[in-house]
């Protein structure tokens, strides 16, 4: 796939799921297949302000394909703030209309743009024009289901300079809930010669394998499913090429990674940063283990990296489900 002059090897993508998708979790999807990430959401106008947490998610790192995203309503502040990520040295910088939040939709960001298509031209062409580097678009279906114009919006990008389109499947109405509307993503693909990044309920690869064949999208992207998960990408990629179903690693393989992306975690941030969102990044990891249930309400309880320490071993005492 090309993203304007950028080359992007793979069949999956992660998504940037704020509060979630940290460097940390890029690293460790990177490491077992994601074809290339995107950092949290980033608020243009923190940026523009100089706000201290903002470089954390511009950061690139090692990681070899990325992108910044950026949220905000007001087209000068988000040139200006994707001037400042590009100095980040992002493979391109992705707006988001997508983002169903509160505190970001009912603020005029996100999915709110959905709304308004002429704010959203606006927006797309100040951040196109003040950047060298490729500018996407994440946007939903439309904000419910009686204003379904991601077609609209798709079409708005590519005549103001976006290079690629993410679609979510879902109206800001659903946030996450189902079915993913599969029909809207085939819709946009057929109206404009961009790329376009299918997003909905992607969870392996056969999900993978039908998004791409029923909307003839040019890539996929993965969110939910690579919590505790990180290996779906191996699976995706290994389905994509040749056909072969890959079997979740082993238990004691699992809790390794999981190690290891709290090792990483620690690269980045304190310790008590680490031990905080180790307990929901540890709950994902324990899906799969007899008594579930009992050793997540132990990861919610997380104080100390011994905690975590004794979790693993719990788990590996359990075993896993049959």
């Amino acid at each position: 796939m090309k993203i304007g002059n950028v080359t992007v090897n793979g069949f999956a993508a992660l998504a940037p799921m704020a509060g979630v998708a940290d460097m940390a979790m890029r690293e460790i999807c990177e490491k077992y297949g994601a074809a290339y990430s995107v950092g949290e959401l980033t608020s243009a106008k923190a940026i523009t302000l100089g706000d201290k947490k903002s470089p954390e998610f511009l950061s690139r790192g090692n990681l070899a394909c990325f992108g910044n995203q950026l949220f905000g309503c007001e087209p000068e502040i988000m040139a200006k703030a994707a001037k400042v990520a590009e100095s980040f040295a992002p493979d391109f910088i992705d707006i988001n209309m997508g983002c169903p939040a509160p505190k970001v939709a009912n603020n005029g960001g996100g999915s709110s743009l959905m709304k308004d298509p002429k704010l959203a031209c606006e927006i797309v062409k100040a951040v196109v024009n003040s950047v060298k580097v490729p500018v996407t678009v994440k946007i939903r279906a439309g904000w419910d289901e009686n204003s379904l114009n991601a077609v609209e919006l798709a079409k708005i990008c590519e005549a103001n300079g976006a290079s690629a389109i993410t679609v979510h499947g879902r109206t800001r109405a659903q946030m996450y809930a189902p079915p993913v509307n599969l029909d809207i993503i085939k819709e946009v693909k057929k109206a404009v010669n961009i790329a376009v990044i299918g997003n909905g309920d992607i969870t392996d690869g056969p999900s993978a394998a039908y998004m791409y064949e029923y909307t003839g999208c040019d890539f996929v992207m993965v969110g939910r499913a690579a919590n505790g998960t990180p290996w779906v990408f191996d699976k995706i990629n290994a389905y994509l090429k040749n056909g072969e179903i890959l079997e979740d690693p082993p238990l004691e393989k699992r809790l390794e990674i999981l190690m290891e992306q709290l090792s990483l975690m620690q690269k980045y941030k304190s310790e008590r940063t680490v031990l905080l969102e180790a307990r929901k990044h540890a709950a994902w990891y324990m899906k799969g283990v007899r008594n579930a249930a009992a050793l997540r309400k132990m990861c919610g309880e997380i104080n100390s990296f011994s905690d975590i320490a004794l979790i693993c071993e719990k788990a590996l005492a359990e075993g896993e489900d049959m």
